[in-house]
């Protein structure tokens, strides 16, 4: 699942970011209003969260915007508890309304009711195949001809990054970015390591591979003749 944040507080935004990456979610984030609202209008996210006073465009006026044009699920943030300052939120478009300071775990549980209200009943978009291969999305959990494979929630996220770019080279740079939210750097070899891991969990037991190094690029999942 794709999360756009458009936080101005840049601290919070940060460890936003990195606790719903923890989470397995691939998330990006936008520091006003204007960026924010750009972004959202250049690729189809899964989920917004909104901080409701923004500089140069304000939540209330983002989700305006948002709301001519997509039906995304907005979870906004605000300062201002007051039931008027709500009840606006809500009728101008927003799906659900988080007073600061909240703690984390209840944003998930709220980011999470709203993706399954949002996710069609349909397995479609809320099953990634390849081969054999199965990742439940919903219920995060991830089966080979069959077979549970227990994965830990970096090697999800990197699994579901791939799954989700199936057939492109991905390189280190935008994996380590995607999954760690980190700039990449040569002398770290975390993403070869949580490849390694991952690999020996994938594919490994079994007769056909699905994940592969491109020497000089990157990392590729794909079912190869």
């Amino acid at each position: 699942m794709q999360i756009l944040i458009i936080e101005d507080e840049i601290k919070l935004a940060q460890y936003l970011q990195k606790g719903l990456r923890e989470e397995g979610f691939t998330v990006d984030m936008a520091r006003d209003g204007v960026t924010g609202l750009e972004a959202a209008s250049l690729h189809r996210y899964d989920l917004i969260v909104l901080d409701g006073m923004l500089p140069g465009l304000d939540g209330l006026a983002v989700l305006a915007a948002l709301r001519q044009g997509q039906q995304t699920p907005v979870l906004m943030l605000t300062a201002r508890g007051e039931i008027e300052d709500r009840v606006r939120g809500l009728r101008s478009g927003a799906d659900d309304y988080l007073v600061k300071p909240f703690a984390f775990s209840e944003l998930v549980a709220r980011i999470q009711v709203l993706l399954r209200r949002a996710t069609p009943q349909s397995t479609e978009t809320a099953v990634l195949r390849l081969a054999d291969l199965e990742v439940d999305l919903i219920r995060r959990r991830v089966t080979r001809a069959g077979q549970r494979l227990d994965l830990t929630n970096k090697e999800f996220s990197l699994l579901t990054l791939l799954l989700r770019r199936q057939g492109a080279v991905l390189s280190r740079t935008e994996i380590a970015a995607q999954v760690w939210g980190m700039n990449f750097d040569s002398d770290t070899n975390v993403v070869e390591v949580a490849v390694r891991r991952l690999r020996a969990k994938l594919d490994q037991p079994f007769a056909q591979a699905l994940l592969h190094t491109v020497r000089g690029m990157g990392y590729v999942l794909e079912a190869r003749a």
